[in-house]
């Protein structure tokens, strides 16, 4: 019987992504960690169990998305498919072809459009009335904070011109005051979905089991679901208890104005549900300090350019967001804040600085998203408190959205202050990385691509879109690695490759720092593994 380890990887190079950008030749590793490397690991490949071929490529820690929504995203994979479609009638296309071979769906529910397809990002019920004139139909926006709905959906709904405008959120109109169909923001979007009927326990797990082999075939290994509630606590460790799922995953609970306070029982309750679990946790509340900016619901300092009358729609008022972020703070949750605009991340930074005053110093390490306009003024905060800035590098290029609906609402002056990626690093501030998906690609290396180049794939424009907040090869790397691995405490157990360090590996064709980053997309993930076994493998 042999006695030697699990497993050596040897044959290409191993990016430890450690402080000191160490290159080894080799890793081994036994009990699901890594026990050797280097010449280390290579003298203990002949009595390995099981010794693989890097042919060549590239070993890094595995990738850890620091805001993704696998449930959604997995939930929306069995409805009608939208989300390459390069116009209204693509998107009515599809929906009409999925309606017709899905006749007993009372409702059909699918995404996520791209909403640089109309005007402003406002779609009419009357298009989607054509395609399914006798079923309800919701269709999700690619950010996820507009909903595309038909007359029936409307009126399954109740929403006429009567119908009023829900706190944070909007119900576009036409000129008669009749509702057009879009539906901005979540309040409104509630209106309607309430009515949706409830996706089953099993349908929620095969979308779960559908979503992690994605993350897992892109070579994410740890992933922070970014928005949900206690009961589906339940069904991730059902998922988990029927093999499911293909990576680990910390689960935020969404908290919500005026609900909090009865909320913050039933959250410690399925954060103990979750408390034995090998590969789920639920230890994060998260807020929405404010909206997108494409749909004018970000919360600006200033008005929009497009629209002078509104700095957007902030979720919470800034007193009852500090106060529930110190209450669960007390209770021992991390916190994970939506912030886009400049006013919503000030607003979030502020009530960061409240529960410091409240609560007294600790290392809580509380992360703010997406961080799309940051205010100059505010940049030095987030290392000052401690604050974790996890952004969405795929987002930070001059693509359609942004061309035909973000900067024209920011104007000139504000556009430029986009995405500091750059900037929050030199102040100090830990950057974590995520893809959002579904709202956009699960690839982590679509991602770093932009955060390196800051072009589109085409690529444009010359030099990077705001160059000054290009990342370095290793910033970047290790902000999708390391800095997951420090968003939620485990940077002593994973992010880098080191002895003692969990194996959760990602193999790569290729070694993205002797390649162009405009090539990483086209790099292909071998294999992954999480915590030595193998939940993708090409």
């Amino acid at each position: 019987m042999s006695t030697g380890v699990e497993l050596v990887l040897r044959g290409g190079v191993v990016l430890t992504l450690d402080a000191l950008g160490t290159r080894a030749r080799a890793v081994a590793v036994h009990g699901g960690v890594v026990v050797a490397l280097d010449e280390a690991a290579l003298e203990l490949a002949p009595t390995a169990r099981e010794v693989v071929d890097l042919e060549g490529g590239a070993l890094l820690p595995g990738f850890a998305d620091g805001h993704v929504h696998p449930l959604w995203g997995g939930v929306e994979l069995a409805g009608p498919q939208v989300g390459e479609a390069s116009s209204v009638q693509e998107v009515l296309d599809v929906v009409r072809r999925f309606a017709t071979d899905h006749p007993d769906l009372p409702w059909i529910t699918g995404g996520p459009y791209d909403p640089t397809l109309a005007p402003e990002g406002l779609f009419d019920a009357a298009w989607l009335d054509a395609a399914v004139p006798d079923r309800p139909v919701v269709l999700q926006s690619s950010d996820h904070h507009c909903a595309w709905v038909n007359t029936a959906a409307l009126r399954v709904a109740g929403i006429d011109e009567r119908t009023p405008d829900p706190p944070a959120a909007r119900l576009p109109r036409r000129p008669d005051g009749t509702p057009l169909g879009t539906l901005v923001e979540w309040a409104a979007m509630d209106l309607v979905r309430r009515h949706v009927p409830t996706v089953t326990v099993p349908d929620k797990v095969t979308g779960l089991g559908r979503a992690t082999a994605l993350l897992a075939g892109a070579g994410v290994t740890w992933a922070q679901e970014a928005a949900l509630y206690p009961e589906d606590v339940a069904t991730y460790l059902r998922a988990e208890q029927a093999g499911r799922l293909s990576v680990r995953v910390d689960i935020a609970l969404r908290a919500e104005p005026g609900d909090w306070p009865d909320q913050r029982a039933t959250f410690a309750a399925a954060r103990a549900a979750a408390a034995s679990s090998a590969m789920v946790s639920a230890r994060t509340v998260k807020f929405f300090a404010d909206g997108v900016i494409e749909a004018g619901t970000a919360a600006l300092l200033e008005p929009y350019a497009d629209a002078p009358h509104t700095c957007g729609l902030p979720v919470w008022s800034t007193d009852e967001l500090a106060a529930a972020a110190a209450a669960f703070d007390a209770d021992g949750f991390h916190l994970h804040i939506h912030a886009i605009g400049d006013a919503g991340i000030r607003a979030a930074l502020d009530a960061v600085a409240h529960v410091e005053a409240v609560n007294g110093p600790r290392d809580r390490r509380p992360v703010l998203a997406h961080l799309q306009l940051v205010d100059p003024a505010d940049i030095g905060r987030f290392a000052a408190l401690g604050v974790v800035a996890n952004v969405q590098p795929l987002w930070a290029q001059p693509d359609p959205v942004q061309r035909d609906l973000t900067a024209p609402r920011l104007g000139p002056r504000r556009s430029a202050l986009q995405y500091p990626f750059a900037s929050l690093v030199a102040s100090g501030a830990v950057l974590s990385m995520g893809s959002d998906w579904p709202v956009s690609s699960h690839r982590p290396l679509d991602g770093l691509a932009v955060a390196v180049t800051r072009q589109t794939p085409e690529p444009d424009p010359p030099g990077g879109w705001l160059p000054l907040e290009r990342l370095p090869v290793a910033t970047a790397l290790s902000a999708y690695t390391a800095g997951g691995a420090y968003q939620s405490f485990e940077e002593a157990s994973r992010g880098t490759v080191a002895l003692g360090k969990r194996a959760d590996l990602v193999w790569l064709d290729g070694d993205p720092t002797r390649r162009p980053a405009s090539d990483w997309p086209e790099l292909v993930v071998r294999r992954t593994w999480l915590g030595g076994r193998v939940p993708h493998s090409a």
